[in-house]
């Protein structure tokens, strides 16, 4: 199995189920910007706990592992837990989210597109692609999130509504983060 096929898979699950989800992380950066191999796939899902057995149920041994313990455990403390596909070692992180005021935005902002042609996905907006790669450098030092940001900047720039990151990025205190990022790339923040 291909990430694009698992991909393909869990989306399938996450709209026949009607669950809100969107494809965030480095598939979403890829996506908006430059390519990168990843092996994993991060989703944002309001996963209701009445829907996790069914959830679980959709992603059977041997093809896959799941633990609905672990679902639940997600369920109760807004965490995530893994969809494991043995055969190919790819995963799946299923990320249940707080209910915050930036979530509700991210899940507002949420677009359709098109990974494939041949399906339509949620995928979290370039915009709240990039704060949460900025907070994820904030936690880690990572450079790839950086990469990721500057691909993303780079290939959909034109689109990217700069003042929405920038207002995040004061209310998550990141605008130092920002606005380097801006002058590392652009020149002067805007």
């Amino acid at each position: 199995m291909e990430p694009s096929d698992l991909l393909r898979h869990v989306v399938g699950v996450l709209e026949r189920l009607h669950l809100p989800y969107f494809v965030t992380g480095s598939v979403a950066a890829s996506y908006f910007g430059e390519p990168r191999f990843t092996n994993d796939i991060d989703i944002v899902c309001a996963l209701p706990a009445r829907s996790v057995e069914g959830f679980c149920g959709a992603f059977p041994e041997p093809d896959f592992y799941v633990s609905p313990e672990a679902a639940q455990e997600a369920v109760a403390h807004c965490g995530q837990f893994n969809i494991l596909h043995p055969a190919s070692g790819l995963k799946v992180d299923i990320l249940i989210p707080a209910e915050t005021p930036f979530n509700n935005s991210r899940f507002a902002r949420a677009t359709r597109v098109h990974p494939a042609q041949d399906y339509l996905a949620a995928f979290a907006s370039p915009e709240d692609v990039i704060i949460k790669k900025m907070e994820y450098y904030r936690e880690g030092g990572s450079d790839k999130h950086l990469r990721d940001i500057a691909g993303m900047l780079k290939i959909s720039g034109q689109r990217v509504d700069r003042a929405y990151i920038a207002d995040w990025a004061t209310r998550l205190g990141m605008l130092e983060i920002w606005q380097s990022i801006q002058q590392r790339l652009e020149g002067p923040a805007q």
